[in-house]
Order: C-alpha cells, then structure tokens, then sequence
C-alpha cells in the first residue's frame, strides 16, 4: 500500500515533551486569575490556593497508589533526579560509597553521579542486554554490603526498554540491605500502570511536560519513613524539604494533567499500542531495510534505523515536509546516542537511528504519512 497525502504537520517528539492539553492551559489560567493567593498565607485567597495546591498532591498520590505527604513538588524531573542522588549520597555515606546505576541513563543521573564519582564514590555502571534494558542477574551481582545508592531508571527515553524495578527491590530486601532504591520515572509515569509499593522505590522523579502538562515543574516521591535532607533551605514550603513559594499555576495543571491521564490511561495505551504497532508494520512493508531497535518496551516509544543514512539527513528532509521526530534524548542536541552505543549496535545501525515517540492524540494517518516521506526521503537521499 502506498498512500502518498498532502503536507501535514506531524509531531512524533513526545518522548521530549507533549503538548498541553486545553483542559490544562484552563486550569492553569484559572489559578493564575482567580486563586492567585500564596498557599503559606492565612487568609481566605491563600486557603483557596492551598486547597488547589492539596488537590493537585492528592491527585498525583493517587496516580503512584503513594500518600499526598510522601509527594515533593520540584521544578521537573531534573530536579527531582537531582534531590535523590545528591541528598541520598550525603544522608549515607557514612554507611558506604558504592552506588549502582546503568549505562541508559538520562543525563540529569548521569550527570550528578558522575560528579560523586569525582568526589570519591565508587561507582558500578551497569551495561545493558541486547534488548537494551539491565537484567536482574546483573543487577544482583552488582550488589554489595556497602551499595548505599542504586538509580536505575524504568523505562528508558530513547528505547522505550523496560527495566524490572521490582527485581531489583526484591533483591535488596532478600539480602536484607539499606540500599535506598531510586527510579526515573518520567517516561513511564501515567503511561505504563504501576504503584510505588509494588515497583519498590524509595524514591520516584515524575514531571509533568511528558502528559500534557506544563513544562517547569514535577515531583518526587519519598518513600514514608526516608529521611532525605532537604533540598533548598528556607521557607517551610513542601514540609521543609524545599523553600519557596509553590509555582501554583503550574503544580495546579500538573495535577490536572495527572488526573485525566489516569482516568484515560487504559485506552490511550490501547491507542497508542496499535499505533506503535501499525507504524512498525508499515515500516517494514515500505522500507525492508529498516531496523526496529525497540523491542518489548513502552509503546509510547519506538526506536528504529536506517542503517547506511544519517540521522542528520532523514531529520532534515522529514521536518521539511512537517514531520518533527528526534534521533536521541533532546537533552543530546545531535550528539551521538550513549543509550544505543551501550546496547552494542552496529554503527551504521546507531548513525541511521531515529526516535518516534507517540501520544494520545496521534493517528494512524499521521503515522502512515511519516512512512510514506521517510521511503520517499531514503529514495532521494540514496540518489
């Protein structure tokens, strides 16, 4: 089949941000027009802002299955990473300097511990399997007595790879070990089901500009009973764990966002599944040559290649007719994917590689549109 439409604009970047949905942008609108009132003061518009501001936590424990008192509001999941890594480091290291983590990571964990590691902490960085995600083995072997730290993320943002939270937890809880357990959970919360206690935790960085939220502000989820240290000193905001003045229009459509994600969360991961499904389908029928690297993970996110392209080049033409994907994690800027690398592919396979990341609101005629100008762009190019 080859159906050819006119220029459209497509946006398949969702792994980098989504767009915010109008239910939100209302929200946010509102709060900024009506209860506009700084939560910590006493009188009846700072009462309205903290009722907002209580609604928003609870939707968002709700969301975990965690208690609206183990919720930290933060600028967004960098933050969030970065309160976990940092202050858990400082908390324990008296009892140990030897923290685990994986070679797939988002930079804003890559980056913190790479700065311990310069510090003098020992540092066990986990490679992945083929499939792109780190085994349980692995993980448990890795593991010692003095493994204070362990930061894997759960679903990876350039793959789509799932790793086994759960096992990990297991694992230290078998071996009756302090290791505090953190997760990015940025690219799976709302979209793939979990609750805290199940996956294990005790620590989880969500945000909200991944689900149709704004961008700016997200959370962190601490386990009841960690005594993380405060981030930011000051105010008493956020239990005194992080001064300043809430950003309410954001946190008020972050809860919002939250909220409706999870009262839709079973159909759009219908949806998108057979979108994701569709469009490898017909990546196949109309370019033999492609490469699906994504294997078993979110359908969220679908890696693929070109082997023998450039990302570089595909991106351009694509965008040119109004197809916008990326080739890594948009924190990269066109840096070579570390994430496809650590999965040992084939060079020609990781140059050709582009990211198509879905949500809720993509169709199958948009994905059967990127098809038919990625072929049209491998003719043309190959001339």
């Amino acid at each position: 089949m080859c159906i050819m439409h006119d220029t459209m604009n497509v946006y398949f970047d969702n792994a980098a941000t989504t767009a915010v949905r109008e239910e939100v942008i209302e929200k946010m609108v509102s709060v900024m027009r009506t209860d506009f009132g700084n939560p910590s003061s006493s009188h009846f518009l700072g009462r309205s802002a903290a009722n907002e501001l209580a609604v928003a936590r609870k939707n968002i424990a709700n969301a975990l299955r965690a208690k609206p008192d183990e919720i930290y509001f933060t600028s967004g999941g960098t933050e969030a990473n970065n309160w976990a890594i940092q202050c858990s480091a400082k908390m324990l290291a008296r009892r140990g300097k030897h923290i685990i983590t994986s070679s797939i990571e988002h930079d804003a964990v890559a980056e913190p511990i790479k700065m311990l590691e310069q510090n003098g902490w020992e540092i066990t960085t986990l490679k992945t399997n083929n499939m792109g995600f780190i085994g349980s083995d692995a993980f448990a072997d890795a593991l010692r007595e003095d493994t204070v730290l362990a930061s894997i993320m759960h679903v990876n943002n350039e793959t789509g790879a799932i790793n086994p939270i759960e096992d990990y937890s297991r694992e230290i809880k078998r071996r009756k070990l302090g290791t505090l357990l953190h997760t990015d959970g940025v690219q799976s919360f709302c979209k793939l089901p979990f609750a805290v206690n199940a996956l294990g935790a005790d620590l989880v960085s969500i945000s909200a500009h991944k689900l149709h939220g704004p961008k700016g502000i997200g959370a962190l989820y601490i386990k009841g009973g960690t005594k993380l240290p405060a981030i930011f000193l000051g105010g008493s905001q956020e239990r005194g764990k992080r001064a300043g003045t809430e950003a309410m229009p954001a946190i008020a459509g972050f809860g919002e966002a939250v909220r409706l994600a999870q009262l839709e969360q079973e159909e759009n991961t219908k949806k998108v599944t057979t979108l994701s499904e569709f469009t490898s389908r017909r990546l196949v029928e109309e370019l033999p040559e492609a490469v699906i690297i994504s294997d078993n993970g979110s359908p969220y996110i679908l890696s693929i290649s070109l082997p023998g392209y450039k990302s570089e080049v595909l991106m351009s033409y694509l965008e040119s007719e109004g197809v916008c994907v990326s080739k890594s994690a948009a924190c990269k800027k066109g840096a070579r994917s570390r994430v496809l690398e650590a999965m040992r592919l084939k060079n020609d396979v990781i140059d050709g590689a582009l990211r198509v990341s879905f949500s809720q609101y993509n169709t199958q005629q948009e994905a059967e549109y990127f098809v038919q100008i990625l072929k049209k762009a491998s003719l043309i190019i190959r001339k």
